[in-house]
């Protein structure tokens, strides 16, 4: 505002207008001034006020986090943590917002180690002076969010709850009152989102889950009266004693909860609740009192339209009820009023009742009519074992059909007792014909059934089933039952049920799927155990058939491939089989026919015992291949990795279709392919199975013992057989002698060991060892004894020359390293050395021969000569001597002597001697090695 003389434009200008002027020129620069140092002023408070809300949460984020963990901690016994902590100033402001992360509270004993609580973020929102409250003061919190929590409630069997975790207060004088200590509630709105909560009371065996659990609430919790508006989204599942009541069951419930803090008593005021699609409305009140609470509550439905029934059912099996036509009435009601304490819960009566109703749905050909229901639930003493379900009737009907059910439950929460009657006569079809039935679940067939059963809990618990009693007829023809369980609709032709008190009686059972056709007879020992107390099915049948397909009871379901690296085990693919656990059985079983993979087995009989996810066979006996099959074993699914353990006897089995049906003789034997023939054998096996139940190659180990019979070989086809002829061309692989033949074989670890055996090929003796891998790497020794007539030209000539029948049994041995793989075999053998060697032994031996005989003819030459076997011409002393000395000297000398053509005398003489002469020259020459050089004979 500026200030102005009151002097008016164009009067004359005078001293005191001058004056007066100057005076309020002066004053509003000033006050120009101030106010721009106001401005300043209070433009630097800002901006310290922003600058502390900015730097606050730097300096109080510790604090924060140390103060809300020790407040915690100091009032529980438990473990209460967090991994961040995080303040805002900003985005609630005046408010505060405290977020915290990772929340945790694990309890103490007697629940070591249990996490009562974990949440993925709480945030708290308070004033922010409550952040600069001392330790000692308590914080009051203002709003609380709670999102992702689970909180798991636990009761043991002696009773202790987990969630008793607050500490005593003090009562010592130093430590002063312990109000006012940790947080204090001024809630203004409260929520909780995408939480889990569940109770597991052991000692009852009841167990309550809350999922998907979306609550929120308002009102000023602060004011010793108030209203708090709620609102609640879960899931319900319920399950008490095996039973389950309610399975995720959909639930809504908007409730205005007057509080009075002052008399501790909470008032429904105005709620609607919503159970699947059936709504309720109730009121009343709850008083907490100091040694009790007292209930008094009621509620009803809205209307009475049958609607009301199939709202009761979960949506996903009533479909859409908008347009459903129904006649008559369906109304539920009930009350609690009493007294909570230690020995009471609060009376009940709840009442369920329609009258002559109807309902059909728009899109389906038939209605159910003549629906009456009359149902109360009761206790009237609020003592818990007084509690009773009087079902008076329940029945409908459709067309012809009809279904009628009595029931009286009493002591419901103790030992439970039932006595029940069931009378049905139906058509199965007429049921997806007027209701919703799941889309895979396509029901044919008749049912006639007539059964009462009385029995009480506590026998069923403990097996006394001599105390229950249920008889009766049931019995099903033309059924036809279909689900993605089993690859094909089961049909049953017929069964009949006769109920006893101890047993049922299967009096038939004809039915088919796929390919297989089944009869069976036999008795159930313990239906109320299976049902009732999760017992195994214990029963006793006999089982025949004229074909069963093993595959028509294996399901397709995705399977992993991965490798267990440990245990060797692959996923094969997409067949998972499994022993249910749940059977305990002994069946005595026949089929004409088993189809089994590419397997067809004939004339099948033996026993089969079911237990603990284990089929044991017994005395198994089977026609296979033009033979006989015997087999025992066990085959188990309890492990992650089934597997399997099998003694087998093969009798007169056809080599060739086994080998190429059996995936396993092809790894032990791969050579067998070229075989034609039959075999014995005895197997011993063991290993695990993949998903489909065959073998897994890479785990199995055990032994076989083979004898071949009659066996022809054909080296066409195999390539280890013709490249083995090729390397021994005087060996005709298709001339093996293997009538007789007897071989063991070892295996495990992906390894095959063949023990030494011998076959003969005409009179060669083939002695094999060695052993090949599952992938048929080779590495195996064929050891020959080949005779050397088999050995070429060469040494038959040297054989020849000797001249000694001996020799034509002489053998060398000859080995034949074979390796690479199956396909590609590479072949080498030590022929060519064993040739070289033999010549060797031949020469040597034809040498011996000739210094033999050369010695002989010396010995009777030179005995003659000194015994005096002389010419008649030289008969004196002296004329042999000279003649000995002259044939020596000959010998000795050379051959110097010459003929005196000039004397006829000694021509004859000279002729002896040289004869002589010759001889011994010819064998000496013979000792010494030398070579004799031949000359001109004198004629």
């Amino acid at each position: 505002m500026r200030y102005k003389t009151g002097c008016k434009t164009g009067d004359r200008d005078t001293l005191m207008c001058s004056a007066l002027r100057i005076a309020l020129t002066i004053k509003n620069g000033k006050r120009e001034r101030m106010k721009k140092k106001i401005l300043k002023i209070v433009g630097i408070v800002v901006l310290f006020f922003i600058g502390v809300l900015i730097a606050a949460p730097l300096f109080l984020k510790g604090k924060i986090s140390d103060i809300i963990k020790n407040k915690v901690n100091t009032n529980i016994n438990a473990t209460f943590d967090f991994a961040e902590a995080d303040l805002s100033l900003f985005s609630n402001f005046p408010k505060a917002k405290v977020s915290l992360t990772d929340i945790s509270l694990v309890n103490n004993a007697p629940f070591q180690g249990d996490t009562l609580f974990a949440s993925k973020a709480v945030e708290l929102k308070m004033s922010i002076a409550e952040l600069f409250k001392s330790a000692d003061e308590p914080i009051q919190i203002s709003s609380l969010t709670i999102k992702g929590a689970q909180l798991h409630i636990k009761v043991d069997k002696s009773e202790n709850a987990n969630y008793d975790i607050a500490k005593e207060a003090s009562s010592s004088p130093d430590t002063g009152s312990s109000e006012g200590d940790g947080f204090t509630l001024a809630l203004e709105s409260y929520g909780i989102t995408d939480s889990e909560i569940t109770y597991s009371d052991l000692s009852t065996a009841l167990h309550l889950m809350l999922s998907d659990v979306n609550h929120s609430g308002t009102g000023d919790l602060s004011l010793e009266k108030s209203q708090l508006d709620t609102h609640t989204d879960a899931l319900v599942s319920f399950q008490m004693d095996s039973t389950n009541y309610l399975n995720k069951n959909s639930v809504r419930l908007d409730a205005m909860i007057g509080i009075d803090l002052e008399k501790s008593r909470y008032s429904f005021l105005k709620n609607e609740a919503m159970i699947n699609q059936l709504p309720l409305i109730f009121n009343g009140y709850v008083q907490v009192n100091e040694d009790n609470q007292e209930v008094n509550v009621d509620f009803k439905t809205p209307s009475s339209d049958f609607k009301n029934f199939l709202a009761v059912i979960p949506e996903e099996y009533t479909k859409n009820i908008e347009n459903v036509k129904t006649t008559g009435n369906f109304a539920i009601a009930g009350e609690f009023h009493g007294i909570v304490d230690e020995e009471h819960i609060p009376k009940f009566n709840i009442t369920i009742n329609s009258d002559n109703a109807s309902f059909k749905y728009p899109d389906l050909p038939k209605s159910v009519q003549n629906v009456f229901i009359d149902v109360a639930v009761t206790n009237e003493t609020g003592i818990t074992a007084d509690t009773y379900v009087d079902m008076k009737k329940l029945s409908f009907s459709i067309d012809e059909d009809r279904f009628h059910m009595t029931s009286k439950i009493v002591d419901v929460l103790g030992n439970t007792k039932v006595n029940a009657h069931v009378e049905a006569l139906m058509n199965l079809a007429n049921i997806s014909k007027a209701y919703p039935v799941p889309s895979d679940l396509d029901l044919k067939g008749s049912l006639n059934a007539d059964v009462t059963t009385v029995f009480d809990m506590e026998s069923v618990e403990q097996k006394r089933y001599e105390n229950t009693r249920t008889s009766g007829n049931m019995n099903v023809r033309d059924f036809e039952y279909k689900t993605t369980e089993i690859p094909h609709p089961l049909k049953i032709k017929s069964t009949t049920l006769t109920f006893n008190p101890k047993t049922v009686t299967l009096n038939e059972f004809n039915g088919s799927t796929g390919q297989t056709d089944f009869k069976a007879t036999g008795t159930l020992d313990n239906l109320l155990g299976f049902m009732f107390n999760d017992e195994k099915v214990q029963g006793d049948f006999d089982l025949k058939s004229d074909t069963f397909a093993l595959n028509d009871f294996m399901v397709a379901e995705e399977v992993s491939e991965e490798s267990d690296t440990d245990t060797g085990n692959a996923s094969s693919g997409d067949e998972s089989i499994k022993i249910p656990s749940f059977l305990d059985c002994n069946i005595n079983a026949s089929a004409n026919t088993v189809l089994y993979d590419n397997l067809t087995l004939k004339n099948v009989q033996g026993n089969l015992k079911i237990k603990d996810e284990k089929a044991t066979l017994s005395n198994m006996t089977s026609s296979l291949f033009d033979g006989k099959l015997a087999l025992n074993g066990e085959v188990s699914t309890k492990n992650k990795i089934p597997d399997f353990a099998m003694k087998l006897g093969m009798d007169g089995f056809r080599i060739g279709e086994t080998f190429k049906a059996l995936e396993l003789f092809k790894v032990l034997a791969p050579i067998a392919s070229a075989l034609q023939g039959k075999l014995d054998s005895d197997i011993e096996i063991k290993g695990n199975l993949n998903d489909d139940f065959t073998p897994n190659l890479a785990t199995i180990s055990g032994k076989v013992l083979a004898e071949l019979l009659a066996t022809d070989i054909d080296p066409n086809k195999t390539k280890l057989l013709s490249s083995l002829s090729s390397k021994l061309d005087f060996v005709k692989t298709d001339k093996l002698n293997l009538q007789g033949l007897k071989t063991a074989l070892s295996f495990e670890d992906g390894m095959v060991k063949v023990k030494p055996f011998t076959i003969n090929y005409n009179d060669i003796a083939v002695n094999v060892s060695g052993g090949h891998t599952f992938d048929q790497k080779l590495n195996y020794a064929a050891t020959l004894d080949v005779p050397a007539k088999y050995l070429g030209n060469e040494v038959k000539g040297l054989i020849a020359k000797i001249d000694d029948s001996e020799l034509e049994n002489v053998t060398i041995p000859v080995t034949a390293n074979i390796g690479g793989g199956y396909s590609n075999p590479t072949i080498s053998t030590d022929l060519a050395s064993g040739v070289k060697n033999l010549t060797g032994q031949l020469i040597a031996i034809q040498k011996q021969k000739l210094v033999n005989q050369g010695t002989d003819k010396a010995k009777d030459l030179i005995g003659g000569i000194l015994a005096g076997n002389s010419s008649e011409n030289d008969s004196t002393e002296q004329g042999s001597s000279g003649g000995v000395k002259e044939v020596l000297g000959g010998i000795l000398g050379g051959d110097d002597t010459k003929k005196d053509e000039a004397n006829p005398k000694t021509d004859s003489t000279t002729a002896k001697k040289d004869a002589v002469r010759e001889t011994a020259t010819g064998i000496l020459g013979g000792l010494l090695g030398k070579k004799k050089k031949k000359k001109d004979s004198v004629n």
